[in-house]
């Protein structure tokens, strides 16, 4: 994973174009079965922008252990990494791999205009699973290669609904669905045919001095493609 580099994504704009949308995997009874993608799909209607990825074992299942503080916590996830320009939703241009993630971390919540739960505290809901787009770097120093983008807020650009904390990080709100092998989620994305895409299930953690990088990831459960190479793309929905 160490090896994956940001000029991937040049590469696979250029080469894989004339492959199907779909990305196929096998099963791998060695993989968590929450996190072993078997498939994973992405379609427009010319609006919104739906993408999905099929597990051999029930989505959602498998959550991190509280420790019971921010620093040092981990973040369980479903993402999709894309060619997009991160400036689609308005981060920085060009400032990485544009990336829509579903987590979930049950020791902090980074989702502050939101009450996932419906309990009444938008600021209690970090271990139900939420949405996010993250802008994702490499640093050689995270233990899998990449990291969430350090940031400085109101120098760097951020969304308008991003929580404001010290990485490229929006939380638009899009619900997510975890329903049996499937993990869903509708965005508004216009413009979005012909991008490309990979699936990757991943654990993060947060940098345990609180310092960047902050959120690294830290180990990765699956690859759709196997390389981060892209190689799907989204279709106009029929």
């Amino acid at each position: 994973m160490k090896k994956l580099l940001l000029a991937s994504l040049v590469l696979a704009s250029a080469t894989q174009g004339a492959l199907a949308h779909e990305i196929k995997s096998a099963k791998d009874k060695d993989k968590i079965p929450a996190f072993d993608i078997t498939s994973a799909g992405a379609t427009t209607d010319g609006r919104l922008t739906t993408f999905i990825m099929e597990l051999a074992g029930v989505a959602g299942s498998v959550k991190p252990e509280s420790i019971g503080q921010l620093t040092g916590s981990k973040v369980e996830s479903y993402v999709w990494p894309t060619d997009l320009d991160p400036s689609v939703v308005g981060f920085d241009k060009e400032s990485g791999i544009l990336s829509l993630a579903i987590t979930a971390h049950p020791d902090f919540d980074d989702t502050p205009l939101y009450d996932e739960n419906q309990d009444g505290d938008p600021a209690n809901d970090g271990a139900d699973w939420h949405s996010h787009w993250v802008v994702l770097t490499e640093d050689q120093s995270c233990s899998a290669g990449l990291k969430v983008r350090d940031v400085s807020p109101g120098v760097d650009l951020l969304p308008a609904t991003a929580p404001y904390l010290p990485i490229a990080l929006d939380s638009p709100g899009m619900s997510p669905i975890l329903d049996g092998q499937t993990a869903k989620i509708t965005v508004p994305i216009s413009d979005s045919e012909n991008a490309s895409f990979d699936a990757v299930t991943a654990e993060l953690q947060v940098n345990e001095n609180g310092e960047a990088p902050l959120l690294c990831v830290t180990g990765v459960h699956d690859v759709a493609s196997g390389d981060l190479t892209l190689p799907g793309k989204i279709m106009v929905s029929k």
